[in-house]
């Protein structure tokens, strides 16, 4: 089973875009959405959710208002001014959790007087398998101002490599999220090949520096794409002269193209609709193809 993980420095440099038309182009392959903090691959693809699971990560504390004795000693200990002051149904000053600035450390569990705290599971978000018109997909949705995003990916990973190998298929295409972070690393780990999408201006080119060097890291082959590339050529053979230095490989150019932005008002990949750069991923994908 090979796993081609499309990755870029920086959000914005078309990374989806080319992850879908490159699902498009291969043969019977499972689709894994790994930028889970900002998922958007199903709005080319249409799944069709057929699996639907929570994950279930970390922890948030709940102060229980009717045993809380209002000592403020909760608040006081928390680093992450997670804990305030208010008023209870009985007139009786209370403190309550701020969910979204709680992180689930427990020390206002093991230092409250009363023992009035809380510490469940939390619901961060959840996963799913779906049918698209190019196969089976995993994707993810993380809960707003969730966190634990690197152990989402791990497990959408995980569940394509098991979708993968009970419908017997060899290709896991994984669009990866943006950047050098713990999402980054878990979507990359083990793979066979990373592809990084890249564009022609100062921070792509600082920006993809720094995602070689991660991939560079974990021993992983690394291919570069320059999207756009005609929009600045001496910056785009630059970006090519770096990614050289970098021990990485030139897998393909691809103009800037009106046809990509028609393609995704329809909701489709530009390879459906055709143009100079469905012509270009075309060439990309017979590259990896080689390379895989």
């Amino acid at each position: 089973m090979k796993e081609l993980v499309v990755i870029s420095g920086k959000g914005g440099t078309g990374k989806t875009s080319i992850a879908a038309a490159l699902a498009l182009l291969a043969d019977r392959p499972v689709v894994a959405d790994c930028d889970v903090d900002a998922a958007d691959l199903h709005l080319l693809l249409a799944p069709e959710v057929k699996e639907r699971h929570e994950f279930i990560s970390g922890h948030e504390a709940i102060i229980r208002a009717a045993d809380c004795t209002g000592c403020g000693r909760c608040a006081e200990l928390c680093r992450f001014a997670a804990i305030h002051q208010r008023k209870g149904i009985d007139g009786r000053i209370v403190y309550a959790v701020d969910p979204v600035a709680c992180e689930g450390c427990g020390v206002c569990v093991r230092f409250c007087p009363a023992k009035a705290i809380d510490l469940p599971d939390s619901r961060c978000g959840e996963w799913m398998v779906s049918d698209t018109r190019v196969g089976p997909m995993v994707h993810a949705r993380l809960a707003a101002a969730a966190e634990n995003s690197g152990k989402l990916v791990s497990l959408v990973r995980k569940e394509a490599r098991r979708v993968a190998e009970e419908s017997g298929r060899d290709l896991i295409i994984v669009d990866g999220p943006p950047g050098i972070g713990c999402p980054v690393i878990a979507s990359l780990t083990c793979a066979n090949w990373v592809l990084v999408v890249t564009e022609p201006t100062v921070s792509g080119e600082h920006d993809m520096a720094r995602v070689l060097e991660l991939a560079r890291h974990f021993g992983i082959p690394a291919a570069v794409c320059i999207n756009k590339y005609d929009i600045n050529l001496g910056t785009a053979v630059r970006i090519e002269s770096a990614a050289r230095a970098n021990g990485a490989f030139i897998a393909g150019r691809i103009p800037y193209d009106r046809k990509v932005t028609e393609a995704q008002i329809m909701g489709k990949s530009v390879v459906e609709t055709g143009g100079p750069a469905a012509e270009a991923i075309q060439q990309l994908w017979r590259v990896l193809c080689r390379m895989l």
